[in-house]
């Protein structure tokens, strides 16, 4: 047991070739081979998983087989795992007298993994608390031990945990099991004897007093304090997660604790002021054989510790002797109720994830999903001991001595160590080598560079043609109609399960310039500050007993036929149990007529979490700020999503954070509302079962009823409104009159220009955005756009920035809005990675890919355009975007019609240098060569 992450190392390695598929990563050529909606694979603390799905049983068949040998017999082959483990090799692998660094994919995803401070401070958490086992190692890898791993070890640990007799399959859907079960059967079970695994995990001994840690972060360039950058939490060992009904009890016990605004831990910890949001693992874990709970602080000033402690300690007591309402208790058996019936697409994957650690545990994964009778049984011991839960805080929290302190404070040298504990490890490794070592590491390194280079021959993995698509879409029932005199309402009558969904957009038409950069915090706090008569821990209460949440936020909608066009807006979605429809429209009601802005206090708090929460997304998130400031300057569009979802945002949240009078900022707060929550320039749109649609015409009719109109029409801020109507549903022609007339912003003077802009970051590793103003959705040139980002992807840039590179990422995609981007993620190259991008747009007009290559793309494409919609978003592109089906009708005719002219015609007329703006944007540390040259922007 150790930390140099070989399961993680082996997840990978495993899908690198295999006995029956020997080709080089059969992983990646099957996501190009296939209609799937989904193939990845994880480890988690204790197991591995290799989850796929797809809507076509030819597909599942393929898939299965391809992954059934990955696991069971996989090559394991010494270069795979340089590729995917780590390895020493030269700067430049042509060059012996470059110096030897480490490589390697896993070795910089982990690396990119701990730039994360949340991630950091997780994982001491779990190492501290549970140090008997498995749980005290870090089965991803530590970048530091990830080059103790040797390929003969990687070797042994796949011997000893791959067998059937250690492993369990899950299929959920509605092709015939008896397939699945015989075709699992001959191609992995029927080839081995049974044993019995010797990897169980022991239960970890409880302590007999509580322990404390401290450990160190990087500072964080973003947070809105640097002097309160301390996170501190207290974490309790809970009974065994195979234990089903202790374990949903204490579930719904923390989210008692730990939920929203009327939790005792919300009022005592997050509303103290002394913080900015809960520290991470926050509530109950129950991802490890025994489940922990966990409550604390970050954004804390270290001698705040103490006091953080003290009120965790008083709040247990308060609740051991006042125990909950009764109506939070009700809202949270609500929230079992609603997410039991609310479809998403990936519930089967949702499920896999769900019961996954208990039976790994040799749990029953059936009485897990009974969760009816589990609320039943719930609901029975209430009923016999009304103190049921406050006796469950006593025993687990208040008299458990299993109980971690864990503190984490930022050091302004952590970086600065790290690397030099890297370089230590390096200097170790290679004074270790001998004149021959370095010679056949040389040698290895070419030798893998010729392999990741050479043309691969795929033929032996199976493959859906271009034919195995649906020549056409499946066309979607809507009704417009209007309401409350001019409001348009569609309607989508779907098998929703009892549950309704409503959805408004508003117009930010006439919205003064100065409020745009504060329309998202307006979003995010509209829904928490209270409505009406309600304060804001009651509207939370109605709000978690009566829907399945309510939520507000800001969109830009590219138009489909112009780049200069587009629609700005909110976006109001929420969704509830049928019964409970009309007391979510009077709720919206509440927050559309009297929504209350007075609560300084709050507001703070919610300034600082949002705060709080944006920065910490940004090691996950790097590509996509990236290409957001990219883009920035390439279409009006660009820059608005920059102002709302980019850097910038994510910088003036910091500054409002760090206000000590943030009253001007809550006064902007009325304003917005003046121009956007009344019914002037809005559509709202509901999807329910057949018979539940005329009472939702009722009340929605009745709540447009009832809102505010302008006394005088107010003019557009920017001055070229386009009227587009949109046709009202299939075979509705625009003749019969449109109800739907989006009004959308145009640019007629705008000029695209090019701007390159470095964002420093304390990261070892970067991120990178190149993005160029291409075609708009309508336009053929978009369809062969599309197909070829997918086979740039695939045939060159993956090769080149994950296999050679190194980045944990890296590809090309074009979005809605016609803008083409490049982008890597985790990667520890910069200038060279941009050098890969253009690369790859003269290999793509040199033309040098196959009919096989176009074909596995658009397959690539398909399996995307074709994902499964849920019942409650079917409509919605209609609603949003303006989007016909006739009009996606005619753009998949397009992708099946991309051919290889047309591939290179695209690329020499839009990417190549000089044809097209482009626009670049790095996330990363300091960097010479940038620093250097002046047509970069540094941050």
């Amino acid at each position: 047991m150790d930390s140099t992450g070989v399961p993680h190392v082996l997840e990978h390695t495993v899908l690198c070739g295999s006995q029956k598929y020997p080709c080089r990563d059969p992983f990646f050529k099957m996501l190009n081979r296939s209609l799937s909606t989904f193939m990845n694979a994880f480890t988690a603390s204790d197991y591995t998983m290799y989850p796929f799905s797809t809507q076509n049983p030819k597909d599942f068949q393929n898939l299965l087989s391809v992954y059934l040998d990955a696991a069971f017999f996989p090559c394991l082959r010494e270069l795979d795992f340089w590729q995917e483990g780590w390895r020493l090799e030269h700067e430049n692998p042509s060059d012996p007298q470059t110096a030897l660094v480490f490589k390697g994919v896993v070795f910089n995803e982990m690396k990119g993994a701990f730039t994360d401070n949340e991630r950091i401070f997780s994982q001491h958490l779990q190492n501290r608390l549970l140090p008997d086992h498995t749980y005290a190692v870090i089965s991803g890898g530590d970048p530091l031990c990830i080059p103790d791993l040797t390929w003969e070890q990687l070797k042994h640990f796949h011997a000893t945990h791959y067998h059937p007799s250690n492993a369990r399959f899950f299929t959920y859907g509605n092709f015939p099991l008896e397939q699945h079960l015989k075709q699992i059967q001959e191609e992995a079970l029927s080839k081995f004897q049974r044993i019995e695994p010797s990897t169980a995990v022991p239960a970890q001994k409880p302590w007999d007093k509580p322990r404390e840690f401290q450990i160190t972060c990087a500072p964080d360039s973003l947070a809105s304090s640097s002097s309160k950058q301390t996170t501190v939490s207290v974490s309790f060992l809970l009974p065994d997660i195979t234990d089903t009904f202790e374990a949903f009890t204490l579930n719904l016990l923390s989210s008692l604790l730990v939920g929203g605004p009327n939790s005792p831990f919300y009022k005592a910890l997050i509303e103290s002021g002394l913080g900015t949001d809960f520290s991470p693992d926050v509530g109950y874990n129950g991802y490890t054989r025994e489940a922990f709970f966990s409550v604390g602080l970050q954004g804390i000033a270290e001698k705040d510790i103490q006091t953080v402690r003290d009120i965790i300690d008083r709040t247990i007591d308060d609740v051991i002797e006042k125990g909950f309402e009764d109506d939070r208790i009700e809202a949270l058996l609500h929230k079992i109720e609603i997410q039991m019936k609310h479809q998403s697409v990936s519930f089967g994957l949702a499920l896999t994830s769900y019961i996954a650690s208990c039976w790994n545990h040799d749990g029953d994964p059936v009485e897990l999903l009974k969760l009816g009778s589990q609320v039943a049984q719930f609901r029975q011991c209430l009923k016999e001991n009304p103190k049921f839960l406050q006796e469950k805080v006593k025993q687990y929290f208040k008299k458990n001595q299993h109980k971690l302190t864990l503190s984490m404070k930022p050091d302004d040298k952590y970086s600065e160590k790290q690397a030099q504990m890297e370089i230590e490890k390096l200097k170790q490794k290679v004074s270790a080598l001998s004149l021959e070592d370095k010679q056949q590491i040389y040698d290895k390194g070419l030798e893998l560079q010729a392999q990741q280079s050479k043309a691969q021959d795929a033929s032996c993995l199976p493959a859906l043609k271009v034919s195995d698509i649906e020549p056409s879409i499946p066309f979607t029932e809507l009704a417009v109609t209007l309401a409350a005199g001019d409001v348009p309402v569609q309607y989508c009558a779907q098998p929703t399960n009892g549950v309704v969904y409503f959805r408004a957009f508003s117009s930010l038409n006439s919205l003064p310039e100065e409020l745009r950069p504060y329309v998202p915090l307006f979003c995010s706090v509209l829904t928490k500050l209270g409505c009406g008569v309600l304060n804001y821990r009651e509207q939370a209460q109605q709000m978690e007993l009566k829907t399945g949440g309510m939520t507000v936020s800001p969109y830009v909608l590219p138009d489909d036929s112009h780049l200069d066009t587009y629609e700005q807006g909110v976006f109001f979605s929420s969704f509830c149990l049928d019964r409970n429809l009309p007391d979510m429209m009077h709720l919206w009601a509440e927050i559309f007529n009297s929504p209350c802005f007075e609560e300084e206090e709050h507001f703070k708090v919610l300034v600082k979490m949002t705060a709080q929460e944006l920065s910490n997304g940004i090691p996950d998130s790097g590509h996509l700020y990236a290409s957001i400031r990219a883009s920035k300057t390439l279409t009006p569009a660009g820059d608005l999503q920059e102002t709302f979802n980019g850097m910038d945002q994510v910088r003036l949240m910091k500054r409002i954070a760090e206000m000590t009078d943030i009253r001007p900022i809550l006064r902007k707060l009325p304003r917005i509302k003046k121009y956007l929550l009344n019914a002037d320039s809005m559509r709202c749109a509901v999807n329910a079962t057949p018979q539940q649609l005329s009472p939702a015409e009722r009340v929605v009719g009745d709540f447009l009823g009832n809102l505010g109109r302008s006394k005088k029409e107010r003019k557009p801020v920017r001055p070229h409104v386009v009227e587009k109507p949109v046709p009202n549903g299939p075979g509705g022609s625009t003749q019969s009159g449109s109800h739907v007339i989006r009004k959308l912003i145009t640019e007629p003077t705008f000029k695209p220009c090019q701007m390159k802009t470095h964002f420093l970051l304390p990261f070892p590793v970067n991120y990178i955005g190149e993005c160029v103003r291409t075609a708009p959705y309508t336009d053929p040139d978009h369809a062969s756009l599309k197909i070829l980002a997918r086979l740039m992807t695939a045939k060159f840039l993956h090769t080149e920035i994950r296999e050679k590179g190194g980045a944990y990422g890296g590809g090309a995609k074009l979005s809605h809005s016609g803008i083409f981007t490049f982008y890597s993620y985790r990667d520890p190259r910069s200038t060279e990675t941009l050098q890969s991008f253009a690369k790859a747009v003269d290999w793509a007009k040199s033309g040098k890919f196959s009919q096989q290559d176009i074909d596995e793309a658009k397959l690539s494409v398909f399996s995307a355009v074709d994902a499964p919609v849920a019942p409650s978003n079917k409509g919605l592109d209609h609603f949003l975007y303006g989007l016909s089906d006739e009009l996606k009708q005619a753009h998949r005719e397009q992708l099946f019609a991309v051919h290889r002219e047309g591939l290179v015609d695209v690329s020499n007329k839009y990417l190549g240098v000089g044809r097209s703006t482009h626009g670049l944007a790095l996330l990363g540390p300091e960097n010479a060569k940038i620093a250097k040259d002046p047509s970069w922007i540094i941050r």
